[in-house]
C-alpha cells in the first residue's frame, strides 16, 4: 500500500464517524506523529511503500479512534499555546477555550515582568507553562490534588524548559501566603453531574471524572474555596481567572462581588458562550 492510498484508507473508515473535516486532520496527525511529516511531506511522498511496521501502527490508532479514544491519548501529545504537550488519561485534554483564557492574561499583563502566578489544578500544566514562557521573568507556581497529573506537568515544564514550582496540594487545605501572588488562575471541574447525559462517548469515557464534574447541589464548591484563598494571597490589586461553566455565569458574579472582589468582568468565549470570569482584589 502507497502512502496515498493509506490516507485514503484513513480518511473512509473515519469519515462516517469524524465527519470529513475532522478525519482529514486526524490523518495528518498521525503521519506527523508515526513520521514527523507535514502536509508537504505527506504529498511528497505519497508514491511511497507503507512500510510494515508503520501500517501495523495506523491500524491500531484508527481501531482505537473507531471505539472514540481521543487521538491525544492514542498519540500522546497534544498542543496548546503554540505548545506540543505530553497528555495522558491522568490529565484532562487541553481545550481551545483555555487557550483564550491564557491569550486574557497575557494581553493584560504582557508588559510587566516579575510577576508572581498561581495556576490551581494545573492537570497536564498547559496554563502554566503557557504563562511561564510569555510572561517575562515570572514566578509560576502551581497545584494539583494528583500526583499522576503532576508527574505530566513536570514531564511538560521539563521538555519546554518552563521554570515551574510544583505542588502536589489539594485546594480545599493549601494555605498560600498572604499578599504572595499578583495572578490566580485557575480551570477547575464545572460540569454539573446532570450534564453528562448530553457529552460525548471520547469525554466520558476517557478522560478524568474527577477533573471534569462537580455535584449537582454544589457547582461552585472550587470556584467558591479559590475564591477565598484568592481574597488573602492576591497582593492589592491581583488579579484573579476562572473559566467556567456558562449555566452558572450569574452566581459566580455575585459571589465574587460578596467575597469584597471589585472590577468582576464576564468574557466570552469564541463561541459566544460566558466562558471566563476575572476580578480584581481590592
Amino acid at each position: 500500500m502507497t502512502v496515498k492510498e493509506c490516507i485514503r484508507d484513513i480518511r473512509l473508515r473515519l469519515s462516517p464517524i469524524y465527519g470529513e473535516g475532522e478525519a482529514k486532520a486526524m490523518t495528518r496527525l498521525i503521519f506527523h506523529s508515526l513520521k514527523g511529516w507535514n502536509v508537504t511531506d505527506m504529498i511528497i511522498h505519497e508514491g511511497d511503500e507503507v512500510s510494515e511496521y508503520i501500517a501495523g501502527k495506523i491500524s491500531d490508532i484508527v481501531g482505537r479512534l473507531l471505539k472514540n479514544e481521543p487521538i491525544q491519548y492514542i498519540l500522546g501529545e497534544a498542543y496548546f499555546y503554540g505548545l506540543n504537550l505530553f497528555v495522558d488519561p491522568s490529565t484532562l485534554i487541553p481545550r481551545p477555550e483555555t487557550e483564550e483564557l491564557v491569550d486574557m492574561i497575557i494581553k493584560e499583563w504582557g508588559s510587566r515582568s516579575d510577576l508572581r502566578v498561581l495556576d490551581i489544578g494545573t492537570g497536564s500544566g498547559a496554563i502554566a507553562i503557557a504563562l511561564s514562557r510569555n510572561l517575562p521573568f515570572s514566578e509560576v507556581t502551581a497545584i494539583d490534588i494528583s500526583q499522576e497529573a503532576l508527574k505530566v506537568a513536570e514531564r511538560n515544564a521539563s521538555n519546554l524548559k518552563a521554570r515551574i514550582r510544583f505542588i502536589n496540594e489539594d485546594v480545599f487545605s493549601f494555605s498560600p501566603h498572604p499578599h504572595s501572588f499578583d495572578i490566580i488562575v485557575s480551570n477547575p471541574p464545572y460540569i454539573d453531574e446532570s450534564e453528562k447525559a448530553e457529552m460525548e462517548s471520547n469525554v466520558l469515557d476517557y478522560e478524568p471524572h474527577s477533573a471534569l464534574f462537580v455535584p449537582d447541589a454544589t457547582p461552585l464548591i472550587f470556584y467558591s474555596r479559590i475564591a477565598e484563598i484568592a481574597s488573602k494571597a492576591l497582593d492589592r490589586g491581583g488579579r484573579l481567572y476562572f473559566e467556567i461553566n456558562p449555566l452558572h455565569a450569574g452566581q459566580l458574579l455575585t459571589m465574587l462581588r460578596n467575597e469584597g472582589f471589585i472590577k468582576v468582568e464576564c468574557h466570552r468565549d469564541i463561541h459566544g458562550k460566558e466562558r471566563f470570569i476575572s476580578a480584581t482584589r481590592k
